[in-house]
């Protein structure tokens, strides 16, 4: 009874990393055409903000690449690699820093209609992804690290919409500025949050070792 009991489990787990994997792949694929439209948007509508989205939806692409590598790792590599997901998304959101202060003297306004109907099917599509990984967000690091950035990409689309109706609202580029300011520091945070959740994770595989 208990080899049949544990041929279910090991069963069961098969069908939910085959699932998980291909929620990944989708994911990973909606996330790089995310990334290459967004580029193309921040360029044509001169947005600071909408350059962060895009670094955004490019570092949630490596991430579920990294995720679906992860699957076939040993638990303690699962977390290294988790790791190395966290530092990513820090140097990201700095990177982002570092466009923003470079444009934060410009006088340009950004267009905020490219602004916003692309920041409205961001939300949708982080959405979308949010809604398919949710089943999974009670996992590893690497599986709270997905739902998390696909939780906080949805906040960053939002605060993106809310940035096109400030720059139509006022005529100036403050709000873009602000708002890629809040999103690279959030970035930062969720970097700074996954080492942690990824250490947490090392520190009970070498407890259990002992």
């Amino acid at each position: 009874m208990s080899i049949c009991l544990g041929s279910d489990v090991v069963n069961n787990s098969q069908v939910i990393d085959q699932r998980y994997s291909k929620v990944l792949w989708l994911a990973l694929v909606i996330n790089f055409g995310m990334f290459a439209l967004e580029v193309i948007g921040c360029s044509s509508a001169l947005s600071v903000a909408l350059f962060a989205d895009s670094i955004d939806f490019f570092s949630d692409g490596v991430n579920f690449a990294l995720s679906l590598l992860a699957l076939s790792l040993a638990l303690v590599w699962r977390s290294r690699l988790a790791m190395v997901k966290g530092a990513a998304m820090v140097l990201m959101g700095l990177f982002v820093l570092w466009r923003g202060w470079q444009h934060f003297s410009s006088d340009l306004v950004p267009e905020p209609f490219t602004m916003a109907w692309i920041g409205l099917l961001a939300l949708l599509i982080n959405g979308l992804v949010a809604y398919l990984l949710y089943r999974y967000r009670a996992g590893d690091a690497h599986m709270r690290s997905v739902w998390l950035c696909s939780r906080n990409d949805a906040i960053g689309n939002v605060a993106v919409i809310l940035a096109a109706a400030g720059v139509f609202g006022c005529s100036q580029n403050w709000p873009d500025r602000l708002v890629a300011l809040v999103m690279a520091t959030l970035s930062i945070w969720s970097g700074l949050s996954y080492v942690r959740l990824a250490a947490g994770d090392i520190d009970g595989h070498a407890g259990h070792h002992h």
